[in-house]
Formats: C-alpha cells, sequence, structure tokens
C-alpha cells in the first residue's frame, strides 16, 4: 500500500547524523588540546594567587597581633604605675587606654590597608591585568574624595597627631579655644568635653587651633588681699608664713602643694589700701581648691591676729572716733534765699505791660 506524500518525510528534514558527531567530536578535541596547552599556566596562577593571598594573610595577622601585644603592654605598664604615689599624680590609666586603643586601631587599620591593598594589586598583576587605567583611575577618585570629604579627612589627621603627639588625654582640663572644659573622650575625629556647668561639647579635631592644657606639668595658685595701709608687712609676712606651713603639713594639701607658699610682695598700693600677693605650685588642676582654701585660713589668721582686711567690720577706734562734724549734714546756702542775686532776678515773675491790651 501506498503512503501519502504528506506522510514521507523530506530528504531535508532527515538530520545528518555523521556530520553532527564529527563536529561534537572536534570541539571536544579543540577544548581539551586548549586545555592540554594552557592548565600549567592556569595552574601556576592560581598557585600564585593562592600563595600571594595565603601570605598576606599571615603577615597581616602577625602584624596585628604584634600591634595588639604591645598596645597591652603599654596598658599593663598604665595599670602597674597607677597603684603607686607618682601614678596618682602623673598618669591616668583611662586615658593612657584610650590613647592607646586608639594608636594602635590607626596602626591595625593602615597596616591592614598596605598589606591587603598590595596582596589585591599583585593578584591583579598575575592575572595579566593592566594595572595603569586602574591606578590612574584610584588617583583621580582618591583627588575628588578628598576635595569633597576634607573636613573629615582634617579632622582624622589632626585626631590622628594629636593623640600621637599626646597633646591631651581623658581627665585633662583643657581650652580648645571654641569650647573649654574637662576631656571625658578622645576621638580621631571628634573631642567629647565636659563644661564647667555641665554641658558636653562636642568638637572636631580639625576646629581645634590651639590648645591650652591646664593639667599638664604644674599649676599656679594666687591669692591677692587687700589690708589697711597702715599694717605692718612684717606682721603680714610672719602671719602668712605661719598659715602656709600649717597648711604644707595637713593632707591633702602637703600632696596638692608643690612647693612652698611665697608671700611675693605688694602688688598694689593707694590711698585706703594695699594689696599682698601670695602664690604656691601646685598640683596641676588643684590650683583653686588650693586658692580657696588660702583665702580661708588666712581670713581666720588675719582675724585672729587683729590685721584688718579691707571690706571688713570696723575696728572698735574706728566706732569710737572722734564725733562726726555736725555742719556735715547742714546743706549748703543755697543762692536762690538772696532776692537780688542774679538767680532770683532770673526767677522773678515778668512784670505785665503798662499799655492797653489790644484783643480781638
Amino acid at each position: 500500500m501506498p503512503w501519502p506524500a504528506v506522510l514521507l518525510p523530506l530528504a531535508a528534514d532527515v538530520p545528518d547524523t555523521p556530520a553532527s558527531v564529527k563536529e561534537a567530536q572536534e570541539s571536544v578535541t579543540e577544548a581539551a588540546s586548549f586545555i592540554e596547552q594552557n592548565w600549567a599556566t592556569w595552574l601556576s596562577i592560581g598557585l600564585r594567587i593562592l600563595l600571594i593571598v595565603v601570605i598576606a594573610a599571615v603577615i597581616r595577622s602577625a602584624v596585628r597581633k604584634a600591634l595588639t601585644k604591645l598596645i597591652n603592654r603599654m596598658n599593663s605598664s598604665a595599670e602597674a604605675v597607677e597603684g603607686t604615689a607618682l601614678g596618682g599624680l602623673l598618669v591616668n590609666a583611662e586615658r593612657r587606654r584610650q590613647r592607646s586603643e586608639a594608636i594602635g586601631s590607626v596602626l591595625r587599620s593602615v597596616a591592614s590597608f598596605l598589606i591587603l591593598g598590595t596582596a589585591a594589586l599583585m593578584v591583579l598583576a598575575a592575572l595579566k591585568i593592566d594595572l595603569a587605567p586602574l591606578l590612574a583611575s584610584a588617583g583621580v577618585a582618591g583627588v575628588a574624595i578628598g576635595f569633597g570629604a576634607r573636613n573629615l579627612v582634617t579632622d582624622f589627621l589632626s585626631g590622628v597627631f594629636m593623640i600621637m603627639e599626646d597633646q591631651y588625654g581623658v581627665g585633662d582640663k583643657i581650652d580648645a579655644g571654641v569650647a573649654s572644659g574637662e576631656v571625658i573622650e578622645v576621638g580621631l575625629r571628634v573631642t567629647k568635653l565636659r563644661g564647667d556647668n555641665g554641658e558636653i561639647w562636642y568638637v572636631r579635631n580639625g576646629e581645634i587651633k590651639r590648645i591650652g592644657n591646664l593639667s599638664q606639668g604644674w599649676a599656679t595658685a594666687s591669692v591677692a588681699v587687700q589690708v589697711k595701709p597702715t599694717e605692718n608687712l612684717a606682721r603680714i609676712r610672719e602671719v602668712v608664713q605661719q598659715v602656709a606651713d600649717s597648711m604644707a603639713k595637713e593632707s591633702p594639701w602637703d600632696e596638692r602643694l608643690w612647693g612652698p607658699v611665697e608671700v611675693l610682695g605688694l602688688d598694689e598700693v593707694l590711698l585706703a589700701s594695699m594689696t599682698v600677693k601670695v602664690s604656691a605650685k601646685t598640683m596641676p588642676g588643684k590650683q583653686f581648691a588650693v586658692e580657696r582654701e588660702l583665702r580661708w585660713r588666712i581670713k581666720e589668721a588675719f582675724d585672729t591676729a587683729g590685721i584688718r582686711i579691707i571690706g571688713g567690720a570696723p575696728a572698735a577706734d574706728e566706732e569710737e572716733g572722734a564725733p562726726a562734724d555736725p555742719t556735715a549734714s547742714v546743706a549748703a546756702p543755697s543762692a536762690l534765699a538772696n532776692p537780688i542775686s542774679p538767680q532770683s532776678l532770673a526767677t522773678a515773675p515778668i512784670p505785665p505791660p503798662a499799655g492797653p491790651r489790644i484783643t480781638k
């Protein structure tokens, strides 16, 4: 029985099986040949990249551990000194800890950036990638970011140098120009201050143009006492010296006073008073407490010794002195009391005209 013509397959629709198999065999052969020719190169590149990554990771870990050990050693030395008398005067453990941690963080970040950045460039070079356009683009991008974020970069660099140079730290009382107070936190970008009234100031490190540290080295307590010009200066010096000797032997003033209390002499001489200046070298930051205590003790000593201070109660001889002038309460005679004086004539009423007054 003959098949219909529509059911017979066309010659074009019959796949050429031998040709397809031949092409597949050729493709596989070419791929195998390509792999056979380049597998050594690929393996060399892969091993090189793996070696670069492993060496970079090892170096980074070793550097970070070394920096961490250095920071821990700095903190342990600060804690060891803190328990001594010298540590209580010169060393603030929290300040040393924050400073060492900030320096360690900066050093770890810089080390990681340099190591990983170098490793990344070496990997790209191993992959036969041209680094010149990449470095040029990175340079242009860095310049653009530097101009756009110049304030942030300024704050960061100022914070780094401030910490490195140990200009101030936690617990110091500073005058930063834009604000003043006690430092409670030091950062790479912002310094936090506690003001005298309890307020907290956040000062960007880049805005600090000058710093006055009131807690480094030593401070000076100055007291000015105004007395009568008739007082005996030798007696005043003797009384002040007795106050200074007794204060220097009592706690806690024996630690806060770092030098003898000195009577500098007369600071000012006026008609009704004279000013005696007293000064002492003190522990940094304790000069105001020493000044208040000195004023208190000098006032009590002067009252006991009978030395009169300007502004105090008048003495007994001043209260019982000569009677007051009785004419002091009488007012001066007025020029208007004399009717012929120019003042009285000027205030006399104007007489009316003698002639008839014309009115409408």
